[in-house]
């Protein structure tokens, strides 16, 4: 992951991508921003997890259902389409397919974004909470 390199100011823009360094304490810091938003930090991501999601949900590959799905192999992937899993009816007819964007409305009010869904999680209202989340379920949860 990037983090503080000694360097001179810099900007690149490509395909939506968009490099900068900020000068902090004496160092340049380089962010990554994708689609226009800073990415998230999987680390922090990684407590956010487990403090807020790990009591319903797994990660791994070929992990157990418990309240909610196992979420490997999800991004990209339509809505309610775990294989045994009980969805919503909801949440199999919401059309939803999940990326960044649209993991990250939904992780900050679960029940507004999907009407109808079971799943009884209030939601992240800090948005770098759930950049972070999502970093982490990024690196985590792909095949």
């Amino acid at each position: 992951f990037l983090s503080f390199f000694s360097l001179g100011s810099f900007r690149t823009n490509r395909a939506h991508c968009e490099t900068f360094s900020n000068h902090t304490s004496g160092h340049h810091q380089i962010e990554l921003t994708i689609m226009g938003k800073k990415a998230g930090n999987e680390k922090k991501g990684a407590k956010v997890f487990k403090t807020k999601c790990s009591q319903c949900h797994t990660v791994e590959e070929g992990g157990a259902h418990k309240q909610g799905p196992n979420l490997y192999g999800f991004f990209g992937r339509q809505s309610g389409q775990a294989d045994g899993y009980s969805y919503s009816t909801a949440n199999k007819k919401s059309g939803i397919t999940w990326g960044d964007d649209t993991l990250f409305e939904y992780l900050e009010n679960p029940k507004k974004y999907i009407k109808g869904t079971k799943m009884v999680f209030a939601g992240i209202k800090k948005p770098a909470e759930r950049k972070d989340l999502i970093a982490y379920l990024k690196s985590t949860c792909a095949p």
